[in-house]
C-alpha cells in the first residue's frame, strides 16, 4: 500500500512539473516597433520570474492573429482594441485583450508639403487599407476639416460625402506607407510604421490624433487562457512601472504615449 501511495505521489510530482516547465514559457508575436522594444523590457522582467519570453517579428497585421488563434503563440502585441474586435468578427475568432500598453496617435506625412493649405486640388493621399485604421484615417482628416464622412465606425473612402479638393485616394497595407511617401502628395501613416521610416510625430506630422484616442495598444490572448498564471505574470510586467519609464523616456518625443 505505501509502495502504491509513494508511485501516485511521483506520478503527480512529475505531472506538477510538467506543467510548470509549460507555464514558464511564453512565445509573443509583435510587430517591430514599438512593440518589440517594450516586449524586450517584458522578457527582461518575466525571466525574474523564471518565465522564459520568446519574442517573435511579423510585419503584417493578420498573421499574428491567425498565428494566436492556431496555438502557435501564446499572446501577441501589435494592435488597438477596434482592430481586435473587427478581427475576431471577420474571423471568427475567439481573442481577447488583457493589458492596455501605449497609443500610437495615427499622423499625415508628407514629403512635398509643410501644412494642410498645401493639399491642393487632385492631390492623391493614401491611408491604411484595414478596416479600423482606415477609418481612423478618414477621421483625422474630417476632423481638419479636409472631408466629410458618412456616420459609421468602419468607413473607407466610399463613405466620403464631402470632398471639397477633390482628392485622390489610395489604400494601401500600412506597412507600405512610409515606402509610397514619395508618390503622393501625403499618407496617413501609423506612428509604428513611421518611427520605421525615421519619421517623428512631433516634428514631422502634419496633423496627428490627439492624446485621447481610443486605440490603446493591447497584449492579446486567447480567451481560454486570460486566467492562466503565466498570462497573468505577462499582463503584470506588461503593464509595470518599468514599462511606463520606458515609454516616458524613450517614446514619448517620438508621439507614443503610455495607455496605463
Amino acid at each position: 500500500m505505501k509502495r502504491l501511495l509513494l508511485a501516485l505521489l511521483i506520478v503527480v510530482s512529475f505531472a506538477g512539473n510538467v506543467l510548470s516547465a509549460e507555464q514558464t514559457k511564453l512565445t509573443v508575436g509583435v510587430t517591430p516597433f514599438p512593440h518589440k522594444d517594450l516586449m524586450l523590457v517584458v522578457k527582461t522582467l518575466l525571466a525574474k520570474d523564471s518565465i522564459t519570453l520568446t519574442i517573435r517579428e511579423f510585419s503584417d497585421y493578420v498573421q499574428p492573429n491567425m498565428a494566436l488563434a492556431d496555438k502557435a503563440l501564446d499572446a501577441n502585441f501589435f494592435q488597438h482594441i477596434p482592430y481586435l474586435d473587427n478581427m475576431n468578427k471577420e474571423k471568427g475568432l475567439k481573442l481577447a485583450w488583457v493589458a492596455k500598453v501605449h497609443i500610437e496617435p495615427l499622423g499625415l506625412y508628407s514629403k512635398r508639403i509643410k501644412g494642410l493649405d498645401e493639399l491642393g486640388k487632385g492631390d492623391t493621399v493614401a491611408v491604411p487599407n484595414d478596416p479600423t485604421n482606415e477609418a481612423r484615417a478618414l477621421r483625422l482628416l474630417e476632423a481638419h476639416g479636409i472631408i466629410k464622412v458618412e456616420s459609421g465606425e468602419l468607413v473607407t473612402v466610399r463613405n466620403i460625402t464631402d470632398n471639397p479638393r477633390g482628392l485622390k485616394f489610395v489604400e494601401l497595407e500600412a506597412a507600405q506607407l512610409p515606402r509610397i511617401l514619395q508618390d503622393v502628395r501625403a499618407a496617413v501613416i501609423n506612428t509604428n510604421f513611421a518611427a520605421e521610416a525615421n519619421l517623428v510625430p512631433a516634428r514631422d506630422a502634419i496633423i496627428i490624433e490627439g492624446k485621447d484616442s481610443p486605440y490603446a495598444n493591447v497584449v492579446v490572448v486567447r480567451a481560454e487562457d486570460v486566467d492562466k498564471p503565466a498570462i497573468k505574470a505577462l499582463v503584470k510586467a506588461s503593464n509595470s512601472p518599468e514599462v511606463k519609464a520606458y515609454i516616458e523616456q524613450n517614446l514619448i518625443p517620438k508621439g507614443i504615449v503610455p495607455a496605463f
